[in-house]
This record gives C-alpha cells, sequence and structure tokens, in this order.
C-alpha cells in the first residue's frame, strides 16, 4: 500500500492546529450553506451544483494554475543539472517521492511548493534565488518548500481558503437567482439586507483563521526543514538573505508577486510593510530566526 510518511518530523503541533481549524471552517460553511438553502429555497439546486463543482475545481486544479500564474516552467535534469540535484538529495533525506522541479523567470528570490498531494507536488525555485544563494542555503529554503507538501499543507490550504471564495459567491447566486425577482416581498428585502452581511462575517472568519494557520504551517515548515537537513543556519542564512534582497527587487515586481505570498517561502513585502501581523501570511523574520536560533542550540546538545 502506499505511503504519504516521510523522514520530515511530525509536527503534532500543526497537525492539530490543521484539524482544529478545519473543523471551525467545515462547520461555518454547514451552518452558512443550510441557512442559505433555509433562505432561498428556490435557489438551493443552483447553490449546491456551483458550491459542489467550484470546491472539486479548485481542490483538483488550484495547484496548476498557481504554478501557470507564477511562470513555473518545468525542467528536466539535463536543464538545471543542479536544482534537480538539491532536490535529489532532500527526496533521499525524506524517503519521499520527487516531485516534478520547475524554474519561474523572476527576480524575485523566492520559491514555493504546490499540489495537492506528493504525487501531484511541483517545487518551484525563481531565477532570482538560483543566483543569490549558497548550495547549502538553497537546500534549506527547498526543504522548507518540501516538508509543505510532505504535511499536505497546500491541499488543507486550499480546502481552508475556500469557504472565503464561496462566501462572497453564493451571496451574489442568492441575490441574483433566490430572491432578486421578489423585490417587492417584504421578507425578500429582509434576506437581501441580511445574507451579504452574514456572507462579509463568515469571510472575515475564515479568512482570519486560514491566516493563522498559513503562519504557523511556515514555522513548522522551518522547524521540519531545519532537522531534516541539520542546517538550522543555512536556512536562517537564507532567510536573511532572500528577505534582505526584497528590498532592492523594484515595486512594479514585488506586486505582481504579492498575490501569491500565501504559497511563497518569504512575503514579496517584508512584515514591517505589512498593514498588520495578524493580516500576514508569514510569521516575521524575526520569529522564524529565533525559533532556527533555539534548534541549532537544541542539535548542538545531542
Amino acid at each position: 500500500m502506499a505511503t504519504d510518511r516521510t523522514r520530515f518530523a511530525p509536527d503534532r503541533g500543526l497537525t492539530t492546529r490543521m484539524t482544529v481549524t478545519m473543523f471551525m471552517i467545515g462547520l461555518l460553511y454547514v451552518v452558512f450553506v443550510g441557512g442559505l438553502l433555509v433562505l432561498l429555497r428556490g435557489a438551493w439546486p443552483l447553490i449546491l451544483l456551483i458550491g459542489g463543482g467550484l470546491f472539486i475545481a479548485q481542490f483538483w486544479f488550484s495547484d496548476r494554475i498557481a504554478a501557470f500564474s507564477m511562470g513555473a516552467r518545468e525542467v528536466t535534469p539535463e536543464e538545471a543539472p543542479e536544482l534537480h540535484g538539491v532536490v535529489d538529495r532532500i527526496c533521499a533525506l525524506a524517503d519521499m517521492p520527487k516531485p516534478k522541479v520547475a524554474i519561474a523567470d523572476s527576480d524575485v528570490p523566492n520559491a514555493f511548493a504546490t499540489g495537492r498531494s506528493q504525487k501531484a507536488a511541483v517545487v518551484c525555485a525563481t531565477t532570482g534565488l538560483l543566483r543569490r544563494l549558497e548550495p547549502d542555503e538553497l537546500e534549506g529554503v527547498l526543504a522548507h518548500e518540501l516538508s509543505h507538501v510532505a504535511h499536505k499543507d497546500v491541499a488543507v490550504m486550499t480546502i481552508a481558503s475556500f469557504l472565503g471564495v464561496m462566501a462572497g459567491l453564493i451571496t451574489r447566486i442568492g441575490l441574483w437567482g433566490g430572491f432578486g425577482r421578489g423585490g417587492r416581498d417584504q421578507n425578500a428585502q429582509l434576506v437581501a439586507i441580511l445574507i451579504p452581511l452574514v456572507s462579509a462575517v463568515v469571510y472575515a472568519i475564515s479568512f482570519m483563521l486560514t491566516r493563522m494557520l498559513s503562519r504557523y504551517r511556515e514555522l513548522s515548515a522551518d522547524r521540519s526543514a531545519a532537522l531534516l537537513t541539520g542546517r538550522p543556519s543555512s536556512l536562517a542564512s537564507a532567510l536573511t538573505k532572500v528577505t534582505g534582497q526584497m528590498a532592492k527587487i523594484p515595486t512594479r515586481d514585488l506586486r505582481k508577486a504579492e498575490p501569491f505570498n500565501a504559497f511563497y517561502f518569504a512575503p514579496a513585502f517584508s512584515s514591517g510593510q505589512s498593514l498588520s501581523k495578524l493580516l500576514s501570511t508569514h510569521p516575521t523574520l524575526e520569529q522564524r530566526l529565533e525559533q532556527l536560533g533555539r534548534i541549532s542550540v537544541e542539535l548542538g546538545r545531542r
């Protein structure tokens, strides 16, 4: 029987947080859709059809869409021998199947992994990252990304983010199909006011939950990568270098990359430029370096 187990260090905290977050989001989704089905009896077939169809499409194709949107191009071992060599070493260390390897032509120094499972995974590095990092630093970054694959982070975050998308879409469907033609009815007018408000609340709660989970999964991936490679200092060096180089990238290029921050090794804008740390997809650089420093001390004692 095939197994997705790897030698990446298990993270019970990540598993617990993922489970709790998915339960809360799932509960929100069930209550939200259930309430709409009661209120919009005439539109329920359309709500279920589009809601179910979008969920399947997002789960199965979001990774491909994301990779395409970020300009990832799959490369062979002959085209990128050094990159493939690093990925081969990490996969051997982690005892996991090798994902597809891609390069994105961008000066923004970053990397990402996408794919709903290990078999469908793609790991990608930008040309800017490959040009700036030393081999041991690149290994730390790619180990971080492959940790996301091993822990099924991409699949979980895809599902977790789905409710926010559905909240807005179902509201539009309801307004158009369920009571859009009943403007004279007082109850229809009340529903037309309540549903957008409820939808906004559901979206806000879903957004905050996924952001909290996203920040924790980044810390977990740093920890797993540092323990697997045994070189937390290399990952810390890569983090410092990548974050520092962001300031030298043209703002235009950073803004193009910003929508994909949740996928990236480091956000296109540093946490100091964010409106709020609470809304960030990543923990601060200080938090990540502090954790890697603690891991260095732990490894030194062994």
